[in-house]
């Protein structure tokens, strides 16, 4: 029986910040296969946002290796390592003074396209993504959807095989977020990886296969969507991170 290939291999990690023991890992371990809709889901300052700024190459872990398809974070050209994988922040990553294209075409530039490339996958995918009569406009005039589809296309212009996307979708109106969800579905299907996280759980259960709850710092279960809800005799995503995180409020 072949084995998968992992696009995610965290290995005894262990990571705090200086000063602040709140959150914290220690021999922490997670391995995401290769083509996975993988969500990672936990309370407020459980670890979600600090554990993929340590898998994107952001923090660097104080213990163990971080490997993105068999490349070790902070050991390998870090160039060619970043190339392999995209990010979608939550935060807006991209100039508001500039046009969509004018976007695309630094942010292409910084990923190492040529000039015909960045072309292509800007015609490409403001098409996609529903932005081609505002291409040229100033994006800090648009709407709180048309940023996110923005935010989408700049980390997705270099043709990622990995990509981590934290909250894509928060604040937008429906009809945008089907239509970033049904993108993202259609990425997947052409083989990129896909590692979500988000408040949107009824959302994360259309995307995601695979799920992780995370919470203090540690992975407490981790299984595919189906099986987890079987075993935990729950009926949806969020009665199970409910069931297992607790329903006490977090800071």
């Amino acid at each position: 029986m072949a084995v998968a290939q992992l696009a995610i291999d965290v290995e005894n990690m262990g990571f705090q910040y200086p000063g602040n023991e709140d959150v914290s890992f220690s021999g922490l371990n997670l391995k995401v296969e290769k083509g996975a809709r993988f969500g990672l889901f936990g309370p407020n300052g459980a670890g979600k946002t600090t554990l993929i700024s340590i898998m994107t190459g952001l923090i660097t872990a104080d213990k163990g290796s971080v490997k993105l398809l068999g490349h070790e974070m902070g050991k390998q050209n870090e160039s060619s390592t970043n190339k392999l994988f995209g990010f979608v922040p939550q935060d807006f990553s991209f100039y508001q003074e500039l046009s969509p294209v004018e976007n695309l075409e630094f942010f292409g530039a910084w990923a190492g396209l040529s000039k015909h490339a960045i072309k292509h996958r800007t015609d490409e995918l403001l098409d996609i993504l529903g932005l081609n009569d505002v291409r040229n406009k100033q994006v800090q005039k648009f709407s709180g959807g048309m940023k996110r589809r923005v935010n989408l296309a700049i980390g997705v212009i270099h043709n990622p095989e990995i990509v981590f996307l934290d909250e894509p979708t928060v604040g937008v109106d429906v009809q945008t977020g089907h239509a970033i969800i049904n993108y993202l579905l259609d990425l997947n299907k052409k083989g990129t990886t896909l590692v979500y996280t988000s408040h949107q759980l009824s959302e994360a259960e259309d995307l995601c296969q695979q799920v992780a709850l995370i919470d203090g710092g540690k992975i407490i279960a981790q299984d595919s969507l189906r099986n987890m809800l079987k075993d935990h005799k729950q009926e949806s995503l969020e009665q199970l991170f409910l069931n297992l995180t607790g329903k006490d409020y977090r800071n």
